[in-house]
């Protein structure tokens, strides 16, 4: 599960929309925690500041939780202002021309001699093309949500005052921790600009400075405790004092990263306070299982999670529509974006709720789905994981054996060498989060360490595919470490000997030319006539199609963008290839099952997960035949 994301925020009014439903009104001072303090009134808690780099913005006059005001948002994230007193903080935002500014300059340009008719012709490409851009905007800041696993959302939903404030102050620390984890660890920013080619470094800055915002529902108004963290794009740099832009690549590098690691701090800590028991619970197939709380079911998860299922319904829809007009699936990369889309546009207006009123809902539906008092069970639950937790002891960094830790790292490599052919050292920090979610730890820091020594182990036991420094940096270019800033830190790139011997095997099979061939006749009769649906190839099609059927070579590859045709192209191929060889002759390969049902539905012919298929081949010595 995905507890971590991030967007980019723009300067101007991006900002507002974290304003739409804060509480203005003070609550009752006397209680002690905002979940208290707003309980009855509709809305959320005001914002309020985080980070270390606060002390540089105000000397003291803003600390971390004291409360934000619009004022202040608005100068500095819409204006990149100190929000005490409007003073610039470095470089202004940069301003981007308009699309009517854009071409207004480029009409500017033209010849002043052409006719009036090539004028209106060149005046509409133009409008055309900039039309096609997309408008540039200043990065304010960056907006990461951090959220709770749904089975921890649904615990604090239903429970009572005592179990919703100790998973409150749970995400409350798993956030805090988190942040100065991506302060040490991520936070950068560049200047410099040396040398003829414009080198840059990458500096350390003093810390960030953030908003947060606490929200309890989502936009259906299910329970989906979560907080907005805003970091300013505006930090210091540690050594001079300056104020620079934050480099945002390694914060984009992170996200996942930063992602598997909240969740397991947050576990820790439910843990350490609720004392809750985690378990592995299985999403189906091709979808990465999830860590719920011991004795949440599944039911009540489902129940409570609307959002999430309108969102889902959205995609399929237009994944089958996108089938319907291409006649083939979308890539990984198109439905992720199909998925952007359907959160977009089944977003319903956000309406404002007190906490009370939602409360008293969820209980309501919850007792329906459990058929027991909702609170009571709420009880029952962390009672009874209290129990179980009291026989484990939560583990220190010294109590995992550096065997252990050596195993876990060559897992990781096998585990991000399944779906990657290089990786970075964010990769294996989040697999190694991934790894270690089913230990709980007795601390932050100790998660911290272990992390950071099975990734150190599956980096060492990984090829570094980039160069060593053909040079000697000078003393002060290089970080604490002794690494070059010339280069961003964790940006080592890496694979593994096995990857590298498979890509050695794949181009030998590509120069091996001993495999069959088709005669140019046949396909030329395959291409020349539609399929069933009706199609015909194109003449690229068609031509790719000739390439591989008449190569020679025992393996091809057809490469082109999502929406080619790609998939129409091989439906030719097959057909060519049973007019020769008989029907049958073709079997389809897929990385995973999912896959290979698409592939198989799509070419009309048998098709299996491709490990499968290795597996029963390196055992039997054959696959799989037609009626298998």
């Amino acid at each position: 599960m995905v507890t971590v994301s991030m967007r980019r925020m723009t300067a101007g009014d991006g900002y507002k929309y974290l304003l739409k439903s804060v509480v203005y009104g003070d609550g009752d001072r006397a209680l002690s925690t905002p979940l208290t303090r707003y309980y009855g009134e509709p809305g959320t808690p005001p914002g309020r500041w985080l980070g270390t780099g606060l002390h540089g913005l105000s000397g003291g006059q803003i600390t971390v939780g004291d409360q934000v005001t619009e004022t202040q948002l608005q100068l500095l994230l819409g204006r990149g202002r100190n929000p005490l007193n409007g003073d610039p903080l470095g470089r202004p935002y940069s301003r981007f021309k308009t699309i009517d500014e854009r071409v207004a300059a480029r009409i500017a340009d033209l010849d002043p001699m052409l006719t009036p008719a090539a004028r209106a012709e060149a005046v509409a490409v133009i409008e055309a093309e900039e039309a096609g851009k997309k408008q540039r905007k200043a990065v304010a800041g960056y907006d990461f949500t951090f959220s709770i696993p749904k089975s921890a959302s649904v615990l604090w939903a239903v429970g009572d005052g005592g179990t919703q404030q100790v998973i409150w102050q749970a995400h409350q620390a798993a956030v805090a921790e988190v942040l100065q984890f991506m302060e040490r660890e991520v936070a950068a920013t560049r200047g410099g600009a040396l040398g003829p080619d414009g080198a840059t470094l990458q500096l350390d800055v003093a810390g960030f400075v953030a908003t947060a915002y606490d929200h309890y529902d989502s936009r259906l108004h299910d329970p989906y405790l979560h907080t907005h963290v805003v970091i300013s794009n505006k930090v210091q740099h540690a050594q001079t004092g300056r104020w620079l832009a934050l480099d945002g690549r390694p914060l984009h590098a992170a996200t996942v990263a930063i992602s598997e690691l909240h969740e397991a701090v947050f576990a820790d800590t439910l843990t350490r306070l609720l004392g809750v028991e985690w378990e592995e619970r299985e999403q189906g197939a091709d979808r990465n299982a999830s860590w719920a709380i011991r004795g949440v079911p599944e039911p009540l998860i489902k129940e409570f999670s609307n959002r999430a299922r309108h969102i889902e319904a959205e995609k399929e829809r237009l994944i089958a529509e996108f089938v319907e007009r291409y006649g083939h699936r979308p890539s990984a990369a198109q439905v992720i974006r199909m998925l952007q889309e359907a959160t977009l546009s089944t977003r319903p207006e956000k309406t404002v709720r007190s906490l009370e009123d939602l409360t008293a809902e969820w209980r309501d539906r919850a007792t329906t789905i459990l058929g027991e008092d909702a609170t009571a069970w709420a009880s029952g639950v962390a009672w009874q994981n209290a129990n179980v937790a009291r026989g484990r002891s939560l583990l220190r960094a010294d109590d995992v054996p550096l065997q252990t830790v050596d195993e876990m790292g060559a897992l990781v490599i096998a585990v991000v060498g399944e779906k990657r052919s290089t990786w970075r050292r964010w990769n294996l920090v989040a697999e190694a989060a991934r790894q270690t979610m089913r230990l709980r730890f007795a601390t932050t820091q100790d998660r911290e360490a272990v992390i950071g020594l099975i990734a150190d182990a599956a980096g060492q036991a990984s090829l570094r595919l980039t160069p060593p420094e053909l040079a000697v940096t000078p003393p002060g270019f290089r970080r604490e470490d002794g690494t070059t800033r010339f280069r961003p830190k964790h940006s080592t790139l890496y694979s593994s000997a096995d990857l590298l011997a498979a890509e050695d095997r794949l181009l030998a099979r590509a120069r091996n030319m001993a495999g069959p061939r088709l005669a140019l006749a046949t396909i030329e009769r395959i291409t020349s006539e539609p399929d069933i649906k009706g199609r015909r190839l194109g003449a690229d099609q068609a031509e790719a199609l000739a390439r591989i059927a008449v190569s020679g070579r025992t393996v091809d590859v057809l490469v082109g963008p999502a929406g080619t045709g790609k998939t129409t192209t091989l439906g030719a191929l097959r057909r060519a290839w049973e007019w020769k060889h008989g029907e049958g002759s073709v079997i389809g390969l897929a990385p995973s099952s999912v896959a290979a049902g698409v592939l198989g539905e799509e070419l009309g012919i048998q098709t299996e997960n491709t490990a499968k298929w290795r597996e029963v081949f390196d055992r039997t010595g054959q696959g799989f035949q037609l009626g298998q």
